[in-house]
């Protein structure tokens, strides 16, 4: 299944570019991962949770860029991931670019998924995995922008050459990591996707009274 997904950033392309590319610095952003090791400048391994309906899903896989234009800000990424009890498998390619949005920039990102095993199962539904998605790039954007948003910025050069955006502050470096996010559940969402149908039900019958 494919799906897009956009966010904005506070920061100009040339700004936010290096940051969304430091996964050490984004993954505590991103709800439910933890990232578990740095294979090198392209390759990470981490966990991340997710619930589909009462399903708690667990997978721990490999994320590897397989394509980075730091000129054009435009970037592939390949995650391969792994039910933690065996239920099954996930695979995704995702596409992403930066363009100018106004002060800041807009992050546009477009995802293959395919899910394997018992975990295709528990999400036949494409609605409930695109809400699914939403609500965690949502919260993802929304914690990279508290992220930047309290410290001064200060520009370090990363392993990679890029010059990084790093947050700083009176404590130890230690200490200014944010903690993981929480997993976002669904059952919220498919309240939210059931509220959404019956407005759209109400709006309709109105509209051919």
């Amino acid at each position: 299944m494919e799906f897009d997904n956009s966010f904005e950033v506070p920061l100009p392309p040339a700004q936010a570019w290096p940051v969304l590319i430091d996964v050490r610095c984004i993954a505590p952003c991103m709800p439910g991962a933890e990232l578990t090791e740095v294979v090198d400048e392209r390759t990470y391994k981490g966990k991340i949770a997710v619930r589909l309906g009462p399903v708690a899903l667990a997978f721990a896989g490999v994320v590897t860029f397989e394509e980075l234009d730091n000129a054009a800000y435009r970037a592939r990424i390949k995650a391969q991931g792994t039910d933690s009890k065996g239920r099954g498998g996930a695979n995704a390619t995702s596409s992403f670019r930066l363009e100018p949005a106004g002060a800041g920039s807009k992050v546009l990102v477009h995802t293959d998924l395919s899910l394997s095993g018992a975990v295709a199962q528990y999400g036949r539904g494409v609605g409930m995995i695109q809400t699914t998605a939403a609500q965690i790039m949502n919260q993802f954007a929304a914690n990279l922008k508290a992220q930047l948003a309290k410290p001064a910025p200060e520009q370090t050069p990363s392993p990679t050459g890029q010059v990084v955006t790093e947050l700083v502050s009176d404590q130890p470096s230690a200490d200014t990591t944010p903690p993981a996010a929480k997993p976002i559940g669904v059952f919220s969402l498919l309240a939210k996707v059931l509220w959404q149908r019956i407005v759209q039900l109400i709006t309709g019958r109105s509209s051919n009274a």
